[in-house]
Order: C-alpha cells, then sequence, then structure tokens
C-alpha cells in the first residue's frame, strides 16, 4: 500500500467521483493516509471522468501521475490513461464494453464480466462501479468484511442489491497481493470545502449565502445539510450581486457571515467587496479559482486570482487575504478569517483552488491550532452613538440594530463619524486614514500567526516557493530531492518580513504556480525578492509528485 495509485475512469454518471471515495475509505479504514485527486468535465452526462486514489503510510497531498492500478469502465479509460501505466500495473476492466486483448499494454489484467452480473442479479447500470469495486478489492487483498463495511455506510439507497452486485465482482476477481492492515486509528477524511465549512462553523458563522459556482458550491451544500444542527441561516439567492449584498445586510444585523464564490461570481461582487471597505462591515469570502478568462475551464484548478484579490473593488481599504494549502489549514484559517474580520470590521477573502477544494485528504484536528477567541470594542452607551469614531487602531466600538438606543448609519457615499454623507476634504482624508490604519493593527494581531511556513531540508540552499494547494506537490518533492519549500500562507497583508527570513540563505528560489504569468514571484519582487526561476503550470491540472520532480532536477 506504500505509494499506492489507483485511477478509476468512465464517462460521466458512471458514479466514478463515489467510486475514489469509497476505494479511499477502504484503504483509509485500514490505516493507511490516502488522497484523491478528481477530474470531470462541465457536462452532466458523456465526457471522460476520472478520480486518482493515492495511498501510503504517511501523510500526503498530492497525487503521482503512474499509475499501480487502473480500474476501467470504458474504453476511453485504457486509451486516455495508458501512457500511466507502469509493467507491473494492473488493469481491471468491465469485460462487456472493454477490449483488452490486444489493447491493453500491460500483461496483468483481469476482465470481470458486469453487464453480465447486473443482468443476474436485475441492477441498474449505475451499479457497474460497484462491480467493478468489488474486484478491484479482492485483487488488492481487502477483505470482504472492510468492503461490506464501506459500502453500507457510504451508500444509502438500494444497499443490498449494491453488496450483491459487488460480491458478485468480488467472487469473480483473484487476489494478487496481500494487504494489511496498519492496526493504527484512520483519520478522518474531508474534502477542502468541508474542512472550510467546518472551519466557518468553528469560528462562530452564523449566515452563508452563494450562488452555486465550481468549485465551491459544495460548501454551499454542505453548510445547509447542517444547518439545523448549528443553527445557520444557509441561502441562495438569485445572483451573485444578491449574495454580497445580502451578506452586506447580515453583517450590519451582527451576524457573522461568509460567502463563497468563483472569479465569475467575485467580478460581480466587487462593488458590493468596496461597500463591505468604506462601510467596514466584516464578511468573508470564499473564492475558489479556476483557469479564465471568462468562463474558462469551469471544472479544472487555476491560481489565476491572486492580484485579483489582492487589488478587487475600487479605492483603498485594508483586507485580509489568506491561501490555505491543506484542510487542516483550509479549516483554522476560515476560522480565523472569520474572526479577524469581526475583529477588525474588514472583509476577508479565503483563496482557494478547486485542486484544494475537491480533492481529499486526511485530517488531523490535533496538528491544528486551537482557535482564540475574538474580541472587538462595543459601544459604551454613552450617546449619541457614533458608528465611525475615530480610534487610534481604527476600529471603531460596535452596535447593532437590534440596539434601540443606536441610530446606526451605513453609508457607502464617504461620511463622518456618524456615518452621514460628507464631501469635506479634511474628513475624507481623516476617514481615509481611519480605514487605512486597521493595516498596521492587523499586521501587529497577525505577529501571532505562522503566516510563512517552510518545510524539507531547512538548512537547503535550494528553494521551492509555492502557495495554495501547491503546498501538498512541493513539500513532497522537496522532501524527497532533500531541498527546502517555502510556502507563504498569508498574502494581504504580505508577510514580507517572514519571508524573507525563511529565504535569507537561499542560492536558488524556483517558483511553482498554476499560472501563466508568475503572480507570486511578479508580488515578491515588490518587496524585493527575487526569484530565479519559476516552473509554471496553466492547463487546468494540478502537479503530480513525479512531473513536478522531473521539472525541479531539470531546474537543478
Amino acid at each position: 500500500m506504500e505509494n499506492l495509485s489507483i485511477l478509476i475512469g468512465g464517462r460521466a454518471g458512471f458514479g466514478i467521483d463515489k467510486s475514489g471515495s469509497i476505494i479511499s475509505y477502504m484503504i483509509n479504514r485500514l490505516g493507511y493516509r490516502t488522497y484523491v485527486y478528481r477530474d470531470y468535465p462541465s457536462i452532466i452526462r458523456g465526457g471522460h471522468t476520472f478520480s486518482v486514489i493515492r495511498s501510503s503510510e504517511k501523510k500526503i497531498l498530492a497525487h503521482r501521475e503512474a499509475v499501480d492500478y487502473l480500474l476501467a469502465l470504458n474504453q476511453d479509460t485504457i486509451t486516455l490513461h495508458k501512457n500511466k501505466l507502469k509493467d507491473s500495473s494492473i488493469i481491471v476492466y468491465d469485460a462487456d464494453t472493454v477490449k483488452c486483448d490486444g489493447v491493453c499494454p500491460v500483461k496483468n489484467s483481469l476482465g470481470i464480466p458486469v453487464g453480465k452480473i447486473l443482468k443476474e442479479e436485475q441492477a441498474p447500470e449505475i451499479m457497474r462501479n460497484t462491480c467493478i469495486i468489488g474486484g478491484f478489492s479482492k485483487t488488492i487483498g481487502i477483505g470482504w468484511d472492510v468492503v461490506e463495511a464501506v459500502l453500507r455506510k457510504e451508500i444509502s439507497k438500494d444497499i443490498e442489491i449494491n453488496l450483491k452486485v459487488a460480491r458478485r465482482g468480488y467472487d469473480e476477481a483473484k487476489q494478487v497481493v496481500a494487504t494489511k492492515s496498519l492496526n493504527r486509528e484512520p483519520l478522518p477524511l474531508l474534502t477542502g470545502n468541508e474542512a472550510i465549512s467546518l472551519g466557518l462553523i468553528r469560528g462562530g458563522l452564523k449566515t452563508y449565502i452563494s450562488y452555486p459556482m465550481t468549485p465551491t458550491s459544495p460548501i454551499l451544500h454542505f453548510l445547509a445539510a447542517a444547518a439545523d444542527e448549528f443553527s445557520l441561516k444557509v441561502i441562495h439567492p438569485e445572483s451573485e450581486i444578491a449574495v454580497i449584498l445580502m451578506a452586506l445586510g447580515s453583517s450590519y444585523c451582527g451576524e457573522p457571515v461568509a460567502v463563497g464564490t468563483s472569479g465569475g461570481g467575485f467580478c460581480l461582487m466587487t462593488e458590493g467587496l468596496s461597500f463591505s471597505g468604506i462601510a467596514e462591515l466584516p464578511v468573508v469570502i470564499v473564492l475558489g479559482q479556476r483557469p479564465g478568462p471568462s468562463t474558462g475551464l469551469p471544472t479544472y484548478s487555476s491560481q489565476t486570482e491572486l492580484h485579483f484579490a489582492l487589488s478587487a473593488g475600487q479605492g483603498e481599504f485594508t483586507r485580509f487575504v489568506v491561501a490555505p494549502g491543506d484542510t487542516e489549514e483550509a479549516y483554522f484559517w476560515s476560522g480565523v478569517s472569520l474572526g479577524l474580520s469581526k475583529m477588525f470590521q474588514i472583509p476577508s477573502i479565503v483563496l482557494v483552488d478547486k485542486t484544494l477544494c475537491e480533492g481529499t485528504y486526511n485530517f488531523d484536528l490535533d496538528s491544528v491550532t486551537k482557535l482564540k477567541e475574538y474580541t472587538y470594542p462595543v459601544w459604551d452607551r454613552k450617546a449619541p452613538y457614533k458608528r465611525y469614531a475615530f480610534t487610534e487602531s481604527g476600529v471603531s466600538p460596535l452596535a447593532f440594530a437590534q440596539d434601540k438606543d443606536a441610530v446606526i448609519k451605513i453609508n457607502s457615499y464617504e461620511h463622518d463619524e456618524y456615518g452621514l454623507t460628507t464631501e469635506d476634504p479634511l474628513i475624507t482624508v481623516k476617514m481615509n486614514d481611519k480605514r487605512l490604519a486597521k493595516r498596521r493593527s492587523l499586521i501587529k494581531e497577525l505577529e501571532g500567526y505562522e503566516a510563512v511556513k517552510t518545510y524539507g531540508a531547512k538548512d537547503s540552499s535550494t528553494v521551492l516557493l509555492c502557495w495554495g494547494s501547491n503546498k501538498g506537490v512541493c513539500k513532497e518533492v522537496a522532501e524527497d530531492l532533500n531541498i527546502k519549500a517555502v510556502q507563504p500562507v498569508v498574502l494581504s497583508p504580505f508577510p514580507a518580513d517572514g519571508l524573507k527570513d525563511a529565504l535569507k540563505d537561499a542560492k536558488k528560489i524556483i517558483s511553482v504556480e498554476n499560472n501563466a504569468t508568475g503572480q507570486l514571484r511578479s508580488l515578491i519582487t515588490g518587496f524585493g525578492i527575487n526569484v530565479n526561476d519559476e516552473i509554471l503550470k496553466y492547463d487546468g491540472r494540478p502537479f503530480s509528485v513525479d512531473e513536478l520532480e522531473e521539472k525541479v532536477k531539470s531546474k537543478l
């Protein structure tokens, strides 16, 4: 099971995504750590979709290109992925729809008569994946008790017929290897979206508002399902403009609020983002990046919105931007973002991508720093209430609409301390300085956080510089090549001093990004940090470990 990779593929509608989850749960139950990468087109039926499930004895955050098992539910799976096979790879395929003789490039292959089994069991076509999972489980030496337990937990509909079909597939196969349990407690499996959701809840979320956009749509679904349990308001309005304006209304009433979107939706929210800045209304925006411009590749991944997140909206105002790299960071920083927004009355942006949002990772809660309780100044009830009272920190005492003694004026126009519209030049300067003073206060608060992280050989003079979901693949490659990886997690206010300290002994810095223009590289150049080389990938797919390792070797 050490560094084992399994690819299951078929056309959209074959339940490939669910199959990947079930396989990962079986492996996880045996005590191994797993990671699942999902790849699918932007169509409901047809096209080719696949998942790569990787297992290891140590925690992993990225997939490998080469696979040990190829589970083929259609011919395309073999045609499109045969270049990923090794001499030792094994193909498990649907013998009723896939031709393998003379086509499969490896000697080890197992055909299962899936169509015949479904017909005899009077099972629907959708259960083809269950049959293949059963056959695969036998070849890898997973006991039927584990298979049955996972299927019963993960399949809620027609479970008995699913079990019959899986058992038939299991009995058709032969065991090739023996997989032993590690006899250790499995860690929970979470997607990045689920970790973000739980982090927001832990941070005190009361209202979540979103118009569905890949890759953050699952946050809306997850929180809607959990709404009653956690007393949440979860709302799906008619547009992204409605989303941000409803969120600001909730914020005005004192509700800790977050929204979710992608690049296209965030475009529509930018005027509302500026409203948040001038009206000092706290809101968290989860921004899931995907390739553009415009609609681009809706179901694929990129890191193209860094500069957009840092500068979106008109005018100048303080914002907090963070880019977590795995589920633990997604959980922690989502909660932190909610707290910092409320503490400083600013917008926060959690910058993620499809790779993190939809990838499945082991989640270790014990390794996560405990979230602090965030405080903010409240009105001392000495009338009249000044919503935008001048303070040294730039943060004004709060009162909320429910308080009958406070008149709370929120204004998107420039305003005085009471929230009354003004065009007075002296007040304009003073208010602008007030809002920007929050940046100094925020920087001081962030001194207690690990805003820049390092991995691998800490004394190496060769550094891989990464951000967001590239953390996992860069960390593993750095460890394999005995070099160093550095990851700035906070992106605004940018931790220039922390990054300079992490890079102080570096002689060769290689920036690794999923965009075409090296957005992090260009950002840090403005802070006097020069990158020697870069590895860019912008086809919508993340780096695999072996792919990045070869590219890094070519740079050394």
